[in-house]
């Protein structure tokens, strides 16, 4: 079969036809030969090895016994009956069981004949037994070719349904590969291959569906591996290298007197090294004539936004505007505020923009946009609008950036000539193979260290039979002349059980904290704009004493007064999302407090979480705890999930192959971009298919 071949319609696979075609390319994306060779075994199962009756010890794994069927009989059940054949071999005893297709199997049993049973085991009154196992001659299991460690394939109902079994798929990708290995042509260089010892690509492919051994399996496995995420690095890098020569940015040649000033003048604590640092970075890259893209990553409290604000200074100091994006009105009001108060002093124009904005605002807002005379805007997606035009628009931040899909990050890029330098700020401690498989074609900035001063939050784990206590404990931090968040889970905006616990959960709390010595606040997400905005302006002014609501609260709401974070369901959440919660406290010099309630059931994963967060405030060190228990695409949400659409590679468990896989691109793409090098042409295919936006396995082979 020459390489063409590989690109035949499914359809025309012996075995496969139009109605099973038409299921394997909905469930699985198969519309040629080479896509179903990219479909990988989930699992395998080993039927190298025999084992003896009397061997047996645990129930729910598979196994393979050689022995005679020594008696059949139907036994009577609630519904219906089951047929049973007892199976000895020279050591002992075992039932082999079928609840469905009696006649077809009696048949075919005989008894004093040899045969191969294959299973999974099942014990139950001091009996093991095997349901409806693959039964076989011992002579026809011996005369035909064996396969050792056999593949098992994804399923789904609708692929059996339609008659697409695993043992459809073995022998359709059995048949191909019989007749295609001349056509898996080399795509890594001779020298990775060499460095690494890795597998010929055809024998590799032949051993990640059929292996001869489970070293021929990790051998093969380790080769995908590496060549599935050397493929997304080199794309992520060589995309940054093109970015920074192809897509000129405007040169900010100066830090002038708005910035100086501020600096000297403005600020009333010290900027910690960390933000020093990270100020230096921003500084380099919009001074270069390139366009910055940049990612700003710190914890919750840890000062970014101050960070944001001096590099918007640097834009107006150069004669440009700037303007910050974020994914909440609340959070969007929050900067508005803090950044107009640093302006006042600098005799700067600033505004804000979100979708409840009036008409009479919107006008003014685009005239002076256009004019020159507003220099920072502030506001939600509605920057994004067509209508929103600048003048010159030099830096554009963009705040919580996963809230936001790339087409809409993509749109700030159209409002200039030249794109604006991009700052993408996050407050989700993102892990470092994360970091690296999402933002790799970004630079990345860190600030690993709090403002002086910041009291650690205590964070304690309580069970709901615990409540009067914690109740208690409100009260007398209330007396303290403290604030307190209570928060309750909401999975969907929507969702009316959600919105019905966080009534109740209000109304008990109204009970337990009555008017008029405690005042309470309630906010969720079905709330008008203006209505969520008066309750926060109350709490944050401590008209109110307790503040009731759902996570709308997780980003943006800044009350230094706040001293305790109480989350509801906290089992409910993720880590990520509790620590966030957390952040929202601990903003004073107060010491603050947060506590977990949830009910006595846990799970693991639950009781893992509750752990993590009573043990650190670390956001980096949970993030990893995070990435192991949820995986990249429920971390991150669906916007990023092509970038991670990984095949065989898991970024938890192979996260040392990852960083190897970025060295060898890191190496390439600085002394070859081009792929100019003998060597790197092998290089050159593969690639190209990945640029035109394909999944990795669409076009590996």
């Amino acid at each position: 079969m020459n390489a063409s071949k590989l690109q035949t319609p499914i359809e025309y696979l012996k075995g496969v036809g139009p109605q099973k075609a038409e299921v394997l390319k909905k469930e699985f994306d198969v519309f040629v030969f080479q896509d179903l060779l990219n479909i990988f075994p989930n699992r395998y199962i080993d039927k190298s090895s025999y084992r003896k009756i009397s061997e047996l010890r645990e129930a729910s794994v598979e196994v393979q016994i050689i022995g005679k069927i020594t008696g059949i009989r139907y036994v009577k059940q609630k519904k219906g009956k089951r047929l049973v054949a007892d199976f000895e071999d020279e050591t002992g005893h075992i039932e082999l069981v079928w609840f469905r297709s009696y006649k077809w199997i009696l048949d075919k049993l005989k008894t004093n004949v040899t045969y191969v049973v294959f299973g999974k085991l099942n014990y139950f009154n001091g009996q093991f037994s095997i349901a409806h196992p693959e039964i076989e001659l011992l002579e026809t299991h011996k005369n035909k070719g064996r396969i050792p460690l056999q593949p098992v394939y994804p399923s789904s109902e609708k692929l059996i349904r339609k008659g697409v079994s695993n043992t459809l798929l073995m022998k359709s990708i059995y048949q191909l590969l019989s007749t295609a290995q001349s056509v898996f042509v080399e795509n890594l260089p001779k020298s990775i291959c060499e460095d690494l010892k890795l597998m010929d690509r055809a024998e590799a492919m032949r051993h990640i569906h059929f292996p001869k051994s489970l070293d021929h399996l990790s051998k093969a496995q380790f080769r995908f591996k590496f060549e599935e995420f050397f493929f997304v690095q080199l794309r992520l890098l060589r995309q940054k290298i093109v970015n920074q020569k192809k897509i000129k940015g405007y040169t900010f040649s100066k830090v002038g007197t708005y910035f100086n000033e501020f600096y000297k003048n403005g600020l009333s604590f010290e900027l910690t090294n960390a933000q020093k640092r990270v100020l230096r970075e921003i500084r380099k890259d919009v001074g270069s004539n390139a366009q910055m893209n940049r990612l700003l990553q710190g914890d919750v409290g840890s000062g970014k936004t101050i960070v944001g604000f001096m590099s918007m200074l640097m834009a107006i100091d150069n004669g440009f505007q700037a303007c910050l994006m974020a994914p909440t009105e609340i959070l969007a009001q929050q900067h508005y505020e803090g950044i107009s108060e640093l302006c006042e002093s600098l005799d700067l124009n600033v505004a804000v923009l979100t979708g409840s904005s009036k008409t009479k605002e919107r006008k003014k807002i685009h005239d002076d946009l256009m004019s020159g005379e507003l220099h920072l805007l502030i506001g939600t997606h509605a920057l994004i609008e067509d209508k929103v035009q600048f003048k010159n628009l030099g830096l554009a931040i963009i705040d919580e950036q996963h809230r936001f899909g790339v087409k809409q990050r993509a749109k700030l890029w159209k409002k200039n000539d030249l794109p604006p330098h991009v700052l993408v700020m996050t407050a989700t401690p993102i892990p470092r193979t994360l970091a690296m498989s999402l933002y790799g074609d970004l630079d990345i900035s860190v600030i690993d260290e709090l403002p002086p001063g910041r009291k650690p939050i205590k964070t304690v784990h309580r069970f709901d039979s615990h409540r009067l206590s914690v109740f208690q404990f409100i009260r007398d931090e209330i007396d303290k002349g403290r604030q307190v968040y209570i928060v309750y889970p909401l999975i969907e905006e929507s969702s009316n059980f959600d919105y019905k616990d966080l009534m109740d959960g209000y109304e008990s709390i109204a009970r337990d904290f009555p008017m008029p010595k405690y005042q309470t606040s309630i906010l969720h997400g079905q709330m008008k704009p203006e209505d969520k905005a008066y309750e926060m302006q109350r709490f944050a002014e401590g008209k109110t004493h307790i503040m009731v609501a759902t996570t709308v609260i997780e980003v943006g709401v800044n009350v230094p007064n706040a001293s305790v974070m109480i989350i509801e369901s906290a089992e409910r959440f993720g880590l990520s999302q509790l620590h966030q919660l957390r952040g929202r406290v601990g903003r004073g010099a107060e010491q603050s407090y947060c506590i977990l309630m949830t009910g006595k059931k846990l799970g693991e994963d639950a009781k893992t979480r509750m752990q993590a967060m009573t043990q650190t405030n670390d956001g980096f060190k949970l993030s990893e705890i995070d990435l192991k228990l949820r995986g990249p695409g429920d971390l991150m949400g669906t916007q990023q999930s092509g970038v991670l659409d990984l095949k065989i590679a898991d970024l938890v468990k192979d996260n040392q192959l990852l960083k190897t896989a970025r060295s060898y691109a890191q190496h390439i793409v600085k002394n070859d971009p081009g792929f100019e090098h003998p060597e790197h042409q092998v290089l050159i295919s593969t690639y190209n298919q990945l640029t035109k936006g394909k999944t990795i396995w669409n076009y590996i082979s």
